[in-house]
């Protein structure tokens, strides 16, 4: 997302001092010790936590119940928090001590989990219960991921957070996207609650080491007197809406996750159907993709640093775009790994860049409001976009989707191209006209 100024200077993090590690002729990077390895530590424990739970959670509502629209609920309670509290969980995210919140909030789930698990070993699960189990988790998680993406720069010196922002998700990439769904059948194995209890422990896991956090109370501006949170969240969305790279981001986003929501829905139709490659094609698309962004993470600072954050992610938007009409018009199984894998890499290298921007342009105390704002409507694209390819899908074929989600990510590029026309440095992104100037290492997250 990229956003054009809000009012104020940018801030400066609260970590500026802090120790970096940085090779002749690269960018700085994040050193790993104090705050941000703990950090760290606890988003890759959570992200493999949630990879078993995820991937075990469908093949127990099938267990459950035949009805393909009581575990499609559970995936879409999974998501509609997001669109309901998502813009609350960024006010109290800016209103609170935000190492508390997240402790706190992985301490509950925690215990959530923890019972959840206790009911499936003792025979006492049901599609209430998951539907209700998955609902409450993504409400927490509103409120954690603000709290996260708003403590960052606090931990980290700013011309660090690109490399933070590229380590903490290819450590969730690799921790989720590849290590951890293979073995849940084995956990399985180990008896039906065992994902579950695992799940449990990262969260505990990953409570301690945030609890262990020592990082001063965030700069705010003092909140004037009967400020509501209503007030708040009108407050996050009137500061994207002035901000033009963030709000032009924030758009670009939206259609890109249309795009995915589509691609997602009807991928492995695309792959058993219309390719005839069978489970053992589906699951090579899959890895291709996991792989490809652990790849992208490894370079996604580097490119920015040469074309400059909007650049970069106008690139990737394009590249990703050629995968789609690739997968869409060539009906071989190769084609489609090798354009999942780039399409993953190139997602990795929009998220770091997105995400960095965000958190770069974002005044002091309004970060968990913006981001909130920004998810809120990012999300909200997903559902349209798996709609929109079960259609297609039935009206024209299987690998309509793929086009159908080219589309929407040629929109994407489109609407990030005036951007890139205000004028940036090749070294940097740096912005001119109205915008303020956005330095040698922007990253940002779609």
């Amino acid at each position: 997302m990229a956003p054009p100024t809000v009012e104020g200077d940018q801030p400066t993090a609260p970590g500026g001092s802090m120790a970096t590690t940085r090779a002749p002729g690269t960018q700085a990077a994040p050193a790993w010790r104090g705050g941000f390895g703990r950090l760290w530590g606890a988003a890759v424990v959570s992200s493999f936590g949630d990879s078993l739970r995820k991937t075990a959670l469908p093949l127990l509502a099938a267990a459950l119940t035949t009805d393909p629209l009581l575990i499609a609920a559970v995936t879409a309670c999974g998501q509609l928090p997001w669109l309901l509290f998502g813009l609350l969980g960024g006010t109290l995210a800016d209103r609170v001590d935000q190492r508390r919140a997240m402790w706190a909030v992985d301490a509950v789930r925690a215990l959530l989990m923890g019972g959840f698990a206790l009911a499936v070993a003792l025979g006492h699960a049901s599609i209430a219960l998951l539907l209700a189990v998955a609902f409450t988790l993504t409400t927490l998680q509103t409120l954690f991921d603000n709290a996260a993406t708003a403590l960052l720069p606090s931990l980290v010196p700013t011309e660090t957070l690109a490399g933070a922002n590229a380590r903490l998700m290819t450590g969730q990439q690799i921790a989720g996207g590849i290590l951890a769904a293979p073995l849940v059948p084995a956990l399985l194995l180990a008896g039906p609650a065992m994902p579950y209890v695992s799940d449990a422990a990262t969260y505990l896991v990953a409570a301690l080491l945030i609890a262990s956090l020592r990082t001063d109370p965030p700069a705010r501006p003092p909140r004037p007197a009967g400020a509501t949170l209503r007030a708040g969240m009108a407050e996050g969305i009137r500061a994207l809406r002035r901000d033009d790279t963030l709000r032009r981001l924030c758009t670009a986003t939206t259609l890109c996750n249309i795009g995915m929501g589509a691609l997602i829905a009807t991928l492995v139709l695309h792959v058993t159907g219309w390719l005839s490659a069978g489970n053992t094609g589906y699951a090579a698309a899959l890895t291709a993709y996991a792989l490809g962004g652990v790849a992208g993470g490894a370079v996604a600072r580097r490119i920015a640093q040469r074309l400059g954050r909007i650049r970069t992610v106008t690139l990737a938007g394009a590249l990703q775009t050629g995968c789609l009409l690739a997968m869409g018009a060539v009906q071989a199984l190769w084609v489609t790994i090798a354009a999942m894998a780039l399409f993953g890499s190139m997602g990795l290298v929009w998220n770091v860049n997105q995400v960095t921007l965000m958190q770069e342009r974002s005044p002091d105390g309004m970060l968990g409001r913006i981001s909130a704002a920004f998810r809120t409507l990012a999300v909200a694209g997903a559902p349209l976009g798996a709609l929109a390819a079960g259609a297609v899908a039935a009206a024209w074929g299987p690998n309509t989707p793929a086009l159908l989600a080219a589309g929407c990510f040629a929109l994407a590029v489109a609407s990030l191209t005036p951007l890139d026309q205000l004028g940036w440095s090749g070294s940097g992104a740096k912005q001119t006209g109205e915008k303020e100037e956005v330095g040698d290492v922007r990253d940002e997250h779609r």
